[in-house]
């Protein structure tokens, strides 16, 4: 009965885990990458690579006793790894994204990667504007003018590839409408349908993932640098921790380029709730709609203070209105 039940428990659990979506984000972007790099270092301790010549077979302990408490190791260090770094989430997307100013020594390595990508973008743009004959060379074309759409202009270029794709998103998806989308996006976030925000709640977990596993192989590439360091013949261990980061790195691009995909439809749908929600009056057509975005991005970045008035629909019916009649009179009746 035992042997039966207890398979019955763990698939009822992980049914529950991934169900509930705060737990099933915990683990996968932060516990698991975690878990991954410590169990890493743990091997490298437990086969002596720090000290000397790795020795494989001692990574595993023989003895059952051992080996739990290895485990409760892991997850110790996973759980506890992953509650420090947690906080740092949005500063590891944004080293990889490029935001390298503040420091001295990565200042000067952010201007000449950005001019890298500046020239990408002017012989892609060239490659694009070319005339084209045959349905290859059509197909061809229109390839490239995604990729070319899918980056932001030239003077606002990041030094990396994963920069350049949020950036994208960031300054195309409201500007489109004559809103700020730094500043308008934490606001039209909070009006979105329940399946625009799973949509975007799990493109932005995936990025999260992804960059998450980035530095983790990272990491451990490192630390297997200075464990190898006097064993030659495991270098290509190392090789490979730096061909899986890369391999994550590609995928935070693409995670990234789908959630500024989804950051366009969230606008394209919901940019007058946001409207309705600060209770001004809808505009009438385009024209009237860039002028109001332009005030609303100037309220919302501090720039100006414009005079909007407010437009609060049809509160009172009249037999409201005539209620609320009756409650002033007798209202100014009552002693003062």
């Amino acid at each position: 009965m035992t042997s039966v039940y207890s398979p019955c428990v763990l698939i009822v659990l992980l049914r529950d885990i991934g169900e509930d979506a705060s737990v099933r984000r915990v683990l996968s972007v932060h516990f698991a990458p975690c878990a991954l790099f410590v169990a890493g270092v743990v091997a490298l301790a437990r086969a002596g690579s720090f000290s000397g010549r790795s020795h494989w077979g001692k990574v595993w302990p023989e003895q059952s006793g051992a080996a739990v408490g290895v485990i409760l190791l892991v997850v110790a260090g996973a759980a506890l790894l992953g509650l420090l770094l947690q906080p740092f989430q949005v500063r590891a997307i944004r080293v990889l994204e490029g935001y390298w100013d503040r420091w001295p020594v990565t200042a000067g390595l952010a201007g000449v990667l950005t001019e890298m990508q500046r020239r990408r973008w002017e012989a892609l743009r060239e490659r694009a504007a070319m005339p084209a004959s045959g349905a290859v060379a059509e197909k061809t074309k229109a390839d490239r003018a995604r990729r070319l759409s899918a980056r932001p202009p030239a003077h606002v270029l990041l030094p990396t590839a994963l920069g350049n794709a949020l950036r994208a998103g960031e300054i195309r998806a409201g500007e489109r409408y004559g809103l700020s989308t730094l500043a308008s996006w934490p606001r039209i976030y909070m009006q979105v349908s329940d399946r625009m925000a799973e949509a975007l709640r799990s493109a932005r977990e995936a990025l999260e993932v992804a960059t998450n596993l980035c530095w983790c192989f990272l990491a451990l590439s490192v630390i297997s640098g200075e464990a190898f360091y006097d064993e030659p013949n495991l270098w290509w261990l190392c090789g490979c921790g730096l061909l899986l980061a890369a391999l994550a790195y590609k995928g935070a691009i693409t995670a990234a380029q789908t959630y500024a995909g989804l950051m366009h439809v969230a606008y394209d749908l919901h940019r007058f709730d946001l409207v309705e929600a600060l209770h001004l009056r809808l505009p009438g057509d385009t024209k009237g709609e860039e002028e109001l975005f332009a005030q609303v991005s100037d309220l919302f970045t501090g720039r100006s203070k414009p005079d909007l008035p407010y437009h609060h629909g049809d509160v009172l019916s009249p037999a409201g209105d005539a209620h609320s009649s009756t409650d002033a009179q007798h209202v100014d009746r009552e002693p003062r």
